[in-house]
């Protein structure tokens, strides 16, 4: 992801949020509001926790196994992501880091990565070193 780009998303991203979090709370009252935001973040934290020890557990058993856990740390990398976006005040964050924690929509994500890791292997943007 190039520099403007972080940048444009840094200022959109909040701006967004703010909007709806404007919308909401005209709609449903600010202390239903503040209510939400705060039951979606302790949701979010307990379903990282959760889907995060599940994904260590699997990656220990494949390791002990002898096998590579490539797709158990593809879902470590999904979890961690949503759980930090659960984290940020705001509902769209949170729609995405739900999305994230989930693992039916997370396979979506887990494609999306796959793919970009593998573009950035094969223009040499991305190094596996081995011993």
């Amino acid at each position: 992801m190039t520099l403007p780009i972080l940048i444009a998303l840094l200022i959109i991203i909040p701006a967004l949020e703010v909007g709806v979090i404007i919308v909401s709370g005209s709609a449903i009252g600010i202390i239903p509001t503040i209510i939400l935001m705060i039951a979606t973040g302790f949701i979010g934290a307990g379903l990282s926790r959760n889907q995060g020890l599940k994904a260590f557990q699997e990656a220990q058993r494949q390791m002990a196994y002898g096998r590579l856990p490539g797709e158990t740390i593809l879902d470590g990398l999904c979890i961690l992501l949503g759980g930090i976006l659960l984290l940020f005040p705001g509902f769209l964050t949170d729609v995405l880091g739900l999305f994230l924690l989930i693992p039916i929509t997370r396979k979506f994500f887990k494609k999306l990565i796959k793919k970009r890791l593998e573009k950035m292997l094969q223009n040499g943007q991305f190094y596996i070193f081995r011993r």
